[in-house]
Order: C-alpha cells, then sequence, then structure tokens
C-alpha cells in the first residue's frame, strides 16, 4: 500500500490521552464487563479479529471490531488492517500504553465480546466439545482453546470459577483461536453436564485415576473402523467409552483435577498413559491429547 492508498486519519501522539487510558482499562475485568469489550494485541489475534467481523457482517450480523489501533510500520507490513474497519493510526508510545504486553507488537484491536449461549451451542448437534472446569491459569486455557480449535472442536466451555476467556493474557495465548469457535462462558459445570446428558453427548473426565486408558480406547477405535465384522462384543466392550461419538472431555484445575463430585457426573474416567518418569501431564498437553484422539476417532 502506498502513502495515497493509506486510510486518513489523525495520528494519536499522546500516551496519556483519554482514548488511550480507555483502551487500557480492558485490561482489568470490571472495565471489560463494564463495557462488554476486550482487546486483542498482536497481528495475528488482530487478523483473525477482523475476519470474523467481515464474515458476521457479510451474514447480516453485528460485527465483532469496534476500533483497531495499528502503527504506521504495523500497517506497512500488513496492508490488509487498512480494509472493513478503518484503523486509528498511534505512535509505538500510544500502542505501548494500550497494551498490557511489555513488547507490543504494533497491533491492537478493540473488541465485542462473542461467547454463545450453551443451548445456541447444543442446537448444532455438537461432535466434539472441551469443557474447561476451575481451570484458572490464562496459559493453559488458552492453549486447550487452542487445542480444540485444531482438532475441529464444535465449542468450549469455560465453567463458573474458571479463569476469564478475555483475559488479555487467555486471549493471547489463545492466537486467534478464540475468533474461530463458539465459546460458552459462566455457566454452571452441574448444569453443562445435565444439558449434555439430554443431547446424548458423551462425557469424558480427564483424570489421572481414571477407569479407561486413552490408549486403550484408541486402539478398539482404530480396530473397530478396519475390521468391525470381527470384533466380538464382550460385556467390558459394551461399556466401553467410544471416541467416535459425541463427545465432550471435562479438564480440571491445575492443581487439584476434577473435584470428585465432577467425577461422579461424568460418564467415564479416562486417563492419558505416562511411559516416563514424569508425576503427571500439565492440562493443556493431556487436553491437547484426548481431544486429538477423539478428532481422529470421529474422522476416521
Amino acid at each position: 500500500m502506498n502513502t495515497s492508498e493509506r486510510p486518513q486519519a489523525q495520528l494519536l501522539t499522546n500516551p496519556r490521552a483519554d482514548r488511550v487510558r480507555d483502551v487500557a482499562k480492558l485490561a482489568g475485568r470490571s472495565a471489560r464487563l463494564r463495557q462488554e469489550s476486550f482487546l486483542a494485541e498482536g497481528p495475528q489475534a488482530v487478523r483473525e479479529a477482523l475476519r470474523l467481523h467481515e464474515a458476521r457482517r457479510v451474514a447480516g450480523e453485528t460485527g465483532v471490531v469496534e476500533d483497531v489501533y495499528l502503527t504506521a510500520e504495523t500497517l506497512e507490513r500488513y496492508p490488509e488492517f487498512g480494509a472493513g474497519v478503518r484503523p486509528r493510526m498511534v505512535t509505538a508510545e500510544v500502542l505501548a500504553a494500550m497494551s498490557s504486553t511489555v513488547t507490543p507488537q504494533g497491533a491492537v484491536a478493540v473488541c465485542r465480546f462473542i461467547d454463545s449461549s450453551l443451548s445456541a451451542v447444543l442446537e448444532r448437534s455438537p461432535q466434539l466439545i472441551a469443557v474447561l472446569v476451575e481451570v484458572r491459569d490464562p496459559g493453559n486455557a488458552g492453549t486447550i482453546l487452542r487445542a480444540a480449535d485444531s482438532a475441529g472442536a464444535d465449542a468450549v466451555i469455560f465453567t463458573s470459577g474458571s479463569v476469564d476467556v478475555y483475559n488479555p493474557k487467555t486471549v493471547r495465548s489463545t492466537v486467534g483461536s478464540l475468533f474461530h469457535l463458539p465459546v460458552v462462558v459462566g455457566v454452571d459445570t452441574r448444569d453443562v453436564l445435565t444439558a449434555l446428558a439430554d443431547r446424548s453427548v458423551s462425557v469424558l473426565a480427564a483424570d489421572g485415576y481414571g477407569d479407561w486408558n486413552l490408549d486403550e480406547l484408541q486402539d478398539a477405535s482404530a480396530a473397530r473402523r478396519l475390521a468391525p465384522s470381527l470384533l466380538g462384543e464382550t460385556s467390558q466392550d459394551a461399556r466401553k467409552p467410544l471416541l467416535e461419538a459425541p463427545t465432550a472431555w471435562l479438564f480440571g484445575n491445575e492443581a487439584q483435577g476434577l473435584a470428585p463430585e465432577v467425577l461422579d457426573l461424568a460418564g467415564y474416567r479416562v486417563s492419558v498413559p505416562i511411559y516416563g518418569s514424569a508425576e503427571s501431564l500439565n492440562v493443556g498437553t493431556a487436553a491437547t491429547v484426548c481431544l486429538y484422539a477423539s478428532a481422529r476417532a470421529q474422522r476416521g
């Protein structure tokens, strides 16, 4: 894009301007809730926010992005950011004052809340869902959301007590995946499990002491896929969870895991085998393994 083609806008140069302060306040939960807006920081997140914004506008729906703030260098490198939503040009100092990161990457978008309702998700007959039960670390939550997106999941559910999905650290750790699939927030765990049961969605709890081994479930799925006529169904086979079935995986708190009452309500407890000497897997890593196991089985 040459200089004559760039959107004409007044350059914001004062890091202490009211507008700059208002944007920066969105790093705090109270301001986010009051304005129902959050920050998407960095080129990748801004790009995905703009794509979702345009897709919703084309569909006749309300857009996602309220404002985009760019440095001249960023617009030069990503000229597509100048289309759709007219960007506001800022200096590097102003962008740093807006951003919650130590080293801003030249782009910040103010976005409207985009979470969906549980009923809307279930009405679409989902095949694969990730449910975060009191997962409180922003990095882990973002990793699980990104893994769910990569595995082709239909939604991610954050139950009450989990980290705010719009926390800047959570948004950054999703690397744009927040804008790719429906996200439900702040729902009661028991209500989620009841709704899933009503929709005949199998609930698998990721638990280090689970009754079922994920490797065994994958082997059984592969056997059914390759030679279903050769499989005799034993009483144990009949009780075994089917990775091919519509599934919701439950992932628990980083320190305590899933509470006993949640495990009691889940249909199955499934463990990820550990072949080395590690005491356990990080919840984000375990979630990635579990979600991909279901995705592979469902696509087989």
